[in-house]
């Protein structure tokens, strides 16, 4: 874990830099229904950085950055000016007419420079993992005036995301502040973006602004909880790409995702709790409803297409291979137990090599580039064989799901519909539950 931490510290400062302004932005973006914003303005200034490439500069370069600054702040402008009182047009479509036009526009400048695709790449998903020390804390003091910016002029620029009709009785001038709240916010896009990606800097703005959102009612309680959010991805996010060898900005986007979803299934299952509680079990019923009508889907696709991917009864089997092996033959599941050794040996040594790879990568073991070379071509031959004996594997699979369709797929129909049925005459009755 130290090796962790010496490369994975500045990522982690820089990660926690992104969470700290944009945790606050994605407020206001949030009560200004405005959700795209960022992507429109990322995209605007990957646009003016796609610009700047193709004149020659540097993707990572000061030029580039001031191409990047330039477009982002007209972008800024027309944002501001394009919000009405009674808009013919919703502001979210004019920002995602924007989007469009500058992702396209991207693209066909993109078309004209060397490695195209690589300079995409970049920009979506960024090069947070090689940041430096110094990077950080230029962006640090950038977004720290950014935020003194805003703190003197919180309340004219909260009431007016939160409620703009009070700020226009109020005599404020809401297209300057507006345009003050764009302006920064796109300076903030900017510099993000060259760091971490498109990406990236969208799932720091809106993830924990969301959940924040979903948690407090409060605008300090969705700002503390947005930091603690973004914090915890962070750390998680990092961690997993250092264990498992996964792309950085990939890797916390993804995170972002799942914890999200973890907040969003706790509060359901809060709230269904709730409704047991208050209503007894007739609040199950639709609950189960739903169970029964999945139930007889998964068994109706089992039996009309056996060959298609069955991730639940992948799942099943993985854990008890008995309900795979009970439909194949004596000598099917011979060959089914000896491909699942060798795919066993296998990983584990690809495993181990993949340890030693990765450590001459980081720098930690030395190594000739002769030996490199050919530990990199035998790593390369260790996968094709596993992926031959996983062909195997796959083969009896369909063996097994033409058997299966009829002893599994056809019953489970039944069971779902049948359930779904008694279900929904339960639910008729109602008051005769507890």
């Amino acid at each position: 874990m130290p090796v962790a931490l010496e490369f994975l510290g500045v990522p982690f400062l820089a990660c926690l830099v992104l969470t700290g302004i944009h945790a606050y932005l994605g407020l206001h973006v949030l009560a200004r229904g405005v959700i795209f914003v960022d992507l429109a303005l990322a995209q605007v200034a990957a646009l003016g950085i796609t610009v700047a490439f193709l004149a020659g500069h540097p993707i990572q370069s000061d030029a580039a950055y001031w191409y990047a600054l330039t477009f982002t702040v007209a972008g800024a402008l027309f944002f501001s000016a394009s919000r009405t009182r009674r808009p013919r047009i919703p502001q979210e479509a004019i920002i995602g007419i924007v989007y469009a036009v500058s992702a396209a526009a991207a693209v066909l400048v993109v078309d004209r420079a060397p490695q195209g695709s690589e300079h995409i790449k970049q920009l979506l998903v960024g090069s947070i993992l090689t940041v430096t020390p110094a990077e950080v804390g230029t962006l640090a003091l950038l977004y720290a005036a950014i935020g003194v910016i805003h703190w003197m002029s919180r309340r004219p620029l909260l009431q007016i995301s939160i409620d703009p009709e009070a700020a226009l009785r109020q005599g404020r001038n809401v297209r300057w502040w507006d345009f003050l709240f764009y302006a920064s916010f796109g300076v903030v896009v900017t510099s993000s973006v060259r760091l971490a990606g498109v990406l990236l800097v969208f799932s720091y703005l809106i993830v924990p602004a969301a959940v924040g959102a979903l948690l407090s009612a409060s605008v300090a309680g969705r700002l503390v909880l947005g930091w603690g959010f973004g914090f915890l991805v962070s750390v998680l996010g990092l961690t997993a790409s250092y264990l498992w060898d996964l792309p950085t900005g990939a890797a916390v986007v993804t995170t972002f995702g799942a914890l999200l979803a973890a907040v969003a299934l706790g509060l359901g299952a809060r709230a269904l709790i709730q409704e047991v509680r208050r209503r007894g079990l007739s609040a199950l019923v639709g609950v189960g409803i739903s169970t029964c009508a999945l139930i007889s889907l998964v068994g109706l696709l089992l039996a009309l297409f056996p060959r298609m991917d069955h991730h639940w009864l992948n799942w099943l089997e993985e854990g008890v291979p008995m309900v795979e092996l009970t439909f194949l033959t004596a000598r099917e599941r011979e060959t089914y137990w000896e491909s699942r050794e060798a795919i066993a040996r296998g990983q584990a040594e690809l495993r181990r090599l993949r340890v030693l790879q990765q450590e001459v990568q980081w720098g930690t073991r030395q190594m000739p580039a002769e030996q490199e070379e050919r530990l990199r071509q035998f790593l390369a031959s260790r996968a094709e064989i596993a992926a031959g004996d996983r062909m195997v594997l796959k083969t009896l699979r369909g063996k097994a799901r033409e058997r299966q369709r009829y002893w599994l797929g056809f019953p489970l129909v039944g069971i779902g519909a049948g359930g779904a049925f008694a279900l929904a005459r339960v639910k008729r009755i109602g008051p005769g539950l507890p």
